[in-house]
């Protein structure tokens, strides 16, 4: 082979390594190698679970997830919904390598968030990030709607580890060691939850 076919050879050999690489960087994995599915959920679809009743208060007993690792495969994303009825509390705690976004689609509620303490309505929106702690109550007289989406799972591990699907008989209440378990699991922690809960 002539000086001149390797070279063009050799040029040939690095622009089109160099044009794969650009073809891998512009085209990620697809999700089909990563086992997720597309999913289309009506409001009243999706993984229904109940809470175990526990000491540490909780906003309801019912919430659904819609996509997690299990519903539709995501590796990167979480979301849930729940109603809240008027008065109930999720009580103050803070997500550890998670960000989280509030959606609360109808009502009225008094969120603290960090430093921050403020009434919100139907169509507001609370930006959580990770190590934040967070506070809700419903101030309002109807129920609140409410979604929530975690940037990574984390916390899913600790709704379910808290909770049985809906219509299971179960009602046993969780420990405190079951509890403090479950948190280590979803990367969550409760205020106060090492000193006696109020009952």
């Amino acid at each position: 082979m002539s000086r001149l076919g390797l070279q063009m050879l050799s040029l040939s050999t690095i622009l089109f390594g160099a044009y794969g690489i650009a073809l891998n960087v512009a085209h990620p994995q697809s999700t089909s190698d990563n086992k997720t599915t597309p999913i289309i959920l009506e409001k009243s679809e999706g993984e229904h679970r109940v809470r175990k009743p526990r000491e540490i208060p909780t906003p309801t007993g019912p919430f659904t997830i819609k996509v997690d690792r299990k519903n539709g495969g995501s590796q990167k994303m979480w979301l849930g919904t729940e109603e809240i009825p008027p008065g109930g509390i999720i009580p103050k705690h803070k997500h550890l390598g998670q960000d989280e976004i509030l959606l609360i689609q109808t009502g009225s509620a008094h969120v603290w968030l960090g430093r921050q303490e403020r009434d919100v309505h139907g169509g507001a929106i609370v930006f959580i990030p990770s190590d934040t702690w967070v506070s809700l109550k419903n101030t309002g007289n109807e129920n609140i709607n409410l979604a929530f989406v975690f940037s990574d799972p984390g916390f899913d591990e600790f709704m379910r580890c808290t909770s049985v699907p809906l219509g299971d008989p179960s009602s046993e209440k969780l420990s405190r060691d079951e509890l403090k378990d479950c948190q280590h699991k979803g990367h969550v922690v409760y205020e106060g939850f090492d000193s006696p809960v109020s009952r």
